[in-house]
């Protein structure tokens, strides 16, 4: 055998966890894939990917996450206009979100979602 017991085997997945074992147990635990990956000659890399369920998938912003990634109450107003007139807000709303904005600013809408607001929820970042 070409690798001796004091070396770790990594073992890292997507979603940034890791595993490192004692090669005693990896070879315990996996003894064909140990036969595989450390009988061969000079180095070898391998990947373990695990699919994880995106929080995220098929969510459509709606017009408080777009105020709430707003700087000021003007980029929030032409927020509200623009999806006035694009139809996804009714009038009546507009003007509600309006009110809001001018009378109690852009706070009352929640905290500022920030760049990489969504990974970092999800828990990727």
């Amino acid at each position: 055998m070409l690798i001796s017991s004091p070396v770790k085997v990594k073992i890292g997945y997507v979603n940034t966890m890791s595993k490192v074992w004692d090669i005693e147990e990896f070879k315990k635990r996996y003894p064909h894939l140990a036969k595989e990956i450390l009988g061969s000659k000079g180095s070898v890399h391998f990947r373990i990917g695990v699919r994880v369920k995106d929080p995220w998938r098929g969510y459509d912003p709606n017009v408080y996450d777009f105020i709430r990634r707003a700087d000021t109450v003007e980029q929030a107003l032409e927020v509200v206009d623009f999806l006035e007139k694009r139809g996804e807000l009714s009038r009546e709303e507009a003007e509600k979100i309006r009110k809001q904005l001018r009378e109690k600013g852009l706070q009352s809408f929640g905290p500022k979602k920030e760049f990489g607001y969504y990974l970092k929820a999800a828990g990727y970042e």
